[in-house]
């Protein structure tokens, strides 16, 4: 089956609807204060459901059923370092964001170590996030291409236009709005094909179960200690409690949604409660996965998978209905676009524009600049997804490249934020041997991707407290 001109008219209606919606929100942006954070008017359930949107992304749709389709369910093991993790960001970092007028996480580092600590991790979230989200909105048109035919860079420069779009004319408060839209949307596609598959599986459930049950495909825990296995107990629970410290407590990308809350217990609220919600919906994708399994060793594909990755897109292409195939498209599409390049924005305007280039500009500037920064960072968002086709496992990928960096600009944070004995050039001596470790544990395979940021923040944290013995004179 192809899809016919219901799915295309699906696709098309909610990429033209979803543009509109976040457009709408151009109205109220009067102020960078508007533009970034809202105004900070966020109750504690739109953060909870952005989070959740904003960590979802074509990865878990279609990354996350391949694991559990190829393997087994050991992926769950990172979700319980998610809830763990989110915890910890209530209790460490989200009372010290909200301590003052902070538009990026980063100017909590200005405050305690200077400029030079948090320029470099600024710098570091602005390249490691174009990367990662380049490599996010790839996947997207993959999928699409994949359903539609239509080839990969057109897809990725219509999908990542419609995200310019949007993001540019109605700042993060069209993100945030348009992520809790988008969140139904893609649960509603997830549950369309579970629902589907229950049905076109004999025995339903029942049989999956049993069937899963014997190949091992419903196993949760792994706990080998083989630090190059990647979904284990204890680096779901430590690289996991570590990725999540380093993506809800310090990446700008997610920080900039706690501080558009409207207080410090909203934030902490709608963050814990998040947890749990990711929780309940991984399991639903690696249930969707083994279902996909059993599917495909009753009905037997007639031409081998390119990539793990195109198992859900090719169920969806040649075994749902017309309309329904779109909708699962349009949810495809939903789980994606969850911009990054507003904050992106932020930063690159709060940290260094306003810092060093014009410190006197006044507010109207500041918008332009802020407008147009927007688009330069999703231009090179979709020059990093035309540049990404050769990817073997985008899910693996995307959690790579943000753990690499994660780790020793995590360390910084939690340095800043629990002890006083450490200098800036401390900080920066424990950064850069973090990277250093980080690099040598990925160019010889020396451990699984969960664990980057765990390893690289305890060798920066530790570094750093090392260096402040040895040289205890504050820098």
């Amino acid at each position: 089956m192809t899809l016919g001109f219901v799915d295309y008219a699906v696709i098309a209606l909610y990429l033209a609807a979803i543009t509109a919606f976040g457009s709408w929100f151009a109205r109220f942006q009067k102020t960078t204060r508007d533009y970034f954070l809202t105004g900070r008017s966020v109750p504690w359930w739109g953060i909870c459901f952005t989070i959740v949107a904003t960590e979802t992304s074509t990865l878990t749709f279609i990354g996350i059923p391949a694991a559990a389709y190829a393997g087994n369910m050991t992926f769950l093991q990172l979700a319980v370092g998610y809830i763990i993790g989110r915890v910890l960001v209530s209790i460490l970092f989200i009372p010290a964001y909200f301590r003052g007028e902070l538009f990026t996480s980063y100017e909590l580092l200005q405050r305690r170590f200077g400029p030079r600590v948090k320029d470099l991790a600024a710098g570091i979230f602005l390249v490691t996030r174009t990367i990662a989200d380049g490599v996010r909105l790839f996947a997207t048109a993959l999928v699409i291409s994949i359903v539609t035919q239509v080839p990969v860079p057109w897809t990725v420069i219509v999908i990542g236009a419609a995200m310019i779009i949007y993001t540019t004319r109605g700042g993060v408060a069209a993100v945030i709005w348009t992520d809790v839209v988008q969140m139904f949307v893609y649960i509603a596609g997830a549950l369309v094909v579970f629902v589907a598959l229950h049905g076109m599986i004999p025995g339903g459930m029942h049989d999956v179960w049993e069937a899963g049950q014997a190949a091992g495909k419903f196993r949760i825990f792994d706990l080998s200690v083989d630090p190059k296995t990647t979904y284990t107990l204890w680096a779901g629970v430590l690289g996991g409690v570590a990725l999540t410290l380093a993506t809800h407590g310090t990446d700008q990308f997610l920080v900039q949604r706690l501080l558009s809350a409207r207080s410090a217990r909203a934030a902490q609220t709608g963050l814990v409660l998040s947890g749990f919600i990711v929780f309940a919906q991984f399991t639903l994708f690696l249930v969707i996965g083994v279902m996909l399994w059993r599917y495909y060793q009753l009905n037997p594909l007639t031409t081998p998978l390119a990539t793990n990755d195109a198992v859900l897109p090719t169920f969806v292409v040649t075994s749902l209905t017309h309309g329904a195939a779109g909708f699962i498209v349009a949810a495809i599409v939903a789980a994606a676009l969850s911009p990054s390049i507003n904050s992106m924005a932020s930063t690159t305007v709060n940290d260094f524009y306003a810092k060093y280039w014009n410190p006197g500009a006044d507010e109207a500037t500041l918008m332009r600049v802020s407008r147009a920064a927007t688009i330069f960072w999703g231009v090179a968002q979709i020059g990093v997804a035309l540049g990404a086709q050769w990817i073997r496992s985008v899910l693996d990928t995307g959690l790579a490249v943000l753990s690499l960096s994660a780790g020793p600009v995590l360390g910084a944070f939690l340095v800043g934020v629990l002890s006083r004995r450490v200098g800036a050039t401390h900080m920066l001596i424990g950064m850069l041997a973090g990277f250093a470790v980080l690099i040598w544990i990925w160019w010889f395979g020396l451990t699984g991707c969960t664990w980057y940021a765990f390893a690289g923040s305890a060798v920066a944290a530790g570094v750093a407290h090392a260096a402040a013995r040895l040289a205890p004179r504050r820098a």
